[in-house]
């Protein structure tokens, strides 16, 4: 087997696999290498505790993804060809502690009706808030799956017009800022909030208020959706299209270091010694607080100013639930179709606040920040027939005020326990006798599984504060996908721009080596599928 390449690339999250794809299509010949026995990364359904129920690792709900062309046009023939399939539904729910709801349909107008049982003066501004988001749509779908402008390229721009300066001023503020000069309602402004907060940000972080313009325009304007069979069929997807191409995908394959000459990246070594040559380039999921140790050369500044990339104030712990049946609700069947179903164990905003307060010191906060459901009601094809399965999520930092992220290791369990009560609260039948099998995934987990990308339990990459966006993500030296002081060096992932989350990002990493390689992206874009 020859071990020289155009194309290298370390780590086969989905983003990387991105870029490798497009690559390969541009007529590259690519190899992916995968530390794991399975490529995703964090985009990947297994059968972690009962044969026949498929759990998302990490990466359920695919938002960001629907305003790239990458799906929007089919560019490389994941949905025409290799066999990805997206089911969209109800985008957003939140049950209150009475168990009443408040439900984001697709549909403005009906999500509007929900809003006005609670506030009609609500009800108005967010249409005309929505409406807002999703007139601006264009606008951020322009900037989001390329590689940034400079920041003060983009800064200029917004500046030109009202749209764009109103923009600006919402991307300094923060999001609860926003809530409270727009919103009268504790429930409506809770229900925002929390759908913000999903990116890993505390609603009065400043900086952070771009989101409660972008969240609901993608809602109402593409929808939600998760891939039929589960988020890793994206993944999958994205595999077969490498190999469509005559690239390949290589699992059990962790890279020790990116290999360099006069300058230039030429290669990746295994642990094992063996070594893959790359002529062209060689691509990279190398989160900046680790890049020193994969890569000489790169200037000590540079370095420097990656290990302070800041991550985010919390992470999440997930729960994984085998059912013997389909999770019911006492708040009614509807709720169960919500692709991202909120649990809120407090009707008061001041009691959220201290709670998110409590994350950003390592407490475990007052009441669970809790979110979950059972993927099978909307896709019975994750389940055994007639059964059930529960995804949930609790919001907990990852370096805990006591004991720091290793003492993870000794309260798994009992965090497990108190979120399952919490889980209770809304679910009728999470209990025992329905239970099949339970594990849980700690912030501290999720840094042990992928530690080249989610550094510190941060799972989207850094932060999403003001500072770390655009062409400052995760610093301005590293923002335009290469490494300075090392040529065709590139690198993919949720650090960089657009953010964390399932973007379909390493599109913006395949422009960026396409046109150093001076190959016409757009052509090998629009080319049809082979």
């Amino acid at each position: 087997m020859s071990n020289s390449y155009d194309i290298v690339a370390m780590g086969a999250g989905h983003n990387g696999l991105v870029a490798a794809a497009y690559l390969a299509k541009a007529g590259k010949k690519v190899l992916v290498l995968e530390r794991k026995a399975w490529p995703g990364g964090g985009v990947v359904t297994r059968q972690i505790n009962t044969p026949g129920y498929w759990h998302d690792e990490h990466s359920s709900v695919h938002i960001m993804i629907q305003g790239n062309p990458m799906i929007r046009d089919d560019e490389l023939g994941l949905q025409g060809k290799f066999g990805l399939k997206y089911a969209y539904n109800i985008p957003y729910a939140m049950i209150f502690s009475d168990q009443s709801t408040l439900v984001a349909y697709q549909d403005l107008d009906r999500t509007c009706e929900g809003i006005a049982r609670i506030s009609h003066q609500d009800a108005d501004t967010y249409r005309r808030f929505a409406q807002r988001a999703i007139a601006m749509l264009p606008m951020f779908g322009a900037g989001l799956y390329v590689p940034p402008l400079p920041m003060g390229a983009f800064f200029a721009m917004l500046d030109q017009s009202d749209e764009g300066r109103e923009v600006l001023d919402a991307m300094q503020r923060s999001s609860l800022q926003i809530a409270h000069d727009s919103f009268q309602s504790e429930k409506v402004k809770i229900w925002l909030l929390r759908l913000v907060s999903e990116n890993l940000q505390l609603p009065d972080e400043l900086g952070t208020g771009f989101g409660m313009f972008l969240m609901p325009g993608l809602m109402h304007g593409f929808g939600v959706s998760q891939p039929i069979g589960g988020s890793g069929k994206l993944s999958e997807s994205l595999v077969r299209c490498i190999e469509h191409y005559g690239g390949e995908v290589r699992c059990n394959a962790e890279v020790r270091s990116v290999l360099t000459s006069a300058g230039r990246a030429i290669g990746v070594q295994l642990c094992d010694g063996e070594q893959f040559k790359a002529r062209d380039a060689v691509i990279g999921a190398i989160h900046p607080h680790v890049l020193r140790k994969f890569v000489d050369g790169v200037p000590e500044p540079v370095l420097q100013r990656a290990e302070r990339a800041t991550l985010a104030a919390f992470s999440l712990m997930v729960s994984h639930y085998d059912l013997k049946q389909k999770a019911e609700f006492y708040a009614g069947e509807e709720v169960a179709h919500a692709i991202m179903l909120e649990f809120m164990a407090t009707d008061t905003l001041s009691d959220m606040l201290d709670d998110f307060d409590a994350l950003r010191r390592g407490r475990i906060s007052a009441r669970v920040l809790g979110a979950g459901g059972d993927e099978s009601i909307n896709d019975p094809s994750r389940a055994p027939p007639g059964r059930g399965m529960f995804h949930g999520i609790t919001m907990a930092p990852y370096n805990l005020e006591d004991g720091g992220p290793h003492r993870w290791d000794e309260i798994r369990e009992q965090m497990g326990d108190r979120s399952l009560r919490h889980y209770q609260s809304f679910v009728k039948n999470l209990t025992s006798d329905n239970i099949i099998h339970r594990s849980i995934v700690t912030p501290l987990d999720h840094a042990r599984n992928m530690p080249t990308s989610m550094v510190g339990g941060d799972v989207h990459g850094v932060a999403p504060y003001f500072y770390q966006i655009g062409g400052h993500r995760p610093t301005p030296d590293l923002a335009q996908y290469a490494v300075p002081g090392v040529e065709r060096l590139y690198l993919v992932g949720p650090f960089l721009h657009p953010g964390g989350g399932v973007y379909g990002a390493g599109r913006a990493t395949a422009m960026r080596v396409m046109d150093d390689l001076r190959l016409d992206f757009e052509k090998v874009a629009r080319a049809k599928v082979s």
